[in-house]
């Protein structure tokens, strides 16, 4: 067998399979920022931790009320990596003070891109994170041999537009799976 190019998962969805067993993925959509032979990163996009921005905020800007705006903003847990550190996935295109552009979309990390989001003159659609998912070099590819994920290109309408409890059963239907009908077995033919 000839040695094939590694294939990378940049901007694709991971879908957890119904027999993960990871608490901190069972049930969750994963976008990948990044994915090399260094490893890979990503935020988990469909579950919300139970803040909003403007619970963000009260701590950063504490004597000031926090907007209509920023009260309605959920905060997700993007995974269990550095869970006090903040990301903003958006549209490409607004720059930020830590902004990496990813294509048609840009991840920030600056306090700034948080404050913009709540005055209004932030980018129109965003995700907020709390957290990352990483992994090691080669990890993710041991997982996906052991099929604990599906894969798909990643779709801003999910991302941005559809409900989070929408967002899990919406990547798999890209595939044309709909995850109810598999089994919670794992198995390997």
């Amino acid at each position: 067998m000839k040695d094939a190019a590694p294939s990378y998962l940049k901007h694709h969805f991971l879908i957890a399979m119904p027999h993960m067993a990871d608490p901190n993925f069972a049930q969750t959509v994963t976008y990948l920022i990044e994915h090399n032979a260094e490893g890979a990163m990503g935020l988990v996009i469909n579950r919300p931790n139970g803040l909003n921005l403007a619970d963000v905020l009260e701590q950063l800007r504490p004597d000031d009320t926090p907007s209509a705006r920023s009260q309605s903003q959920p905060i997700y847990a993007g995974g269990p990596v550095q869970s006090d550190r903040g990301f903003v996935l958006h549209p490409a295109g607004v720059q930020f003070q830590a902004t990496l552009e990813l294509g048609e979309l840009a991840l920030s990390t600056s306090q700034d891109v948080l404050f913009a989001i709540a005055d209004g003159s932030g980018p129109t659609k965003s995700l907020i994170a709390l957290g990352y998912a990483g992994w090691e070099a080669g990890q993710l590819e041991a997982e996906l041999v052991d099929n604990v994920w599906l894969t798909c290109p990643a779709d801003s309408h999910i991302l941005f537009d559809l409900p989070h409890e929408q967002r899990l059963n919406a990547a798999a239907e890209r595939l044309g799976v709909n995850l109810s009908l598999l089994t919670s077995q794992a198995g390997h033919a």
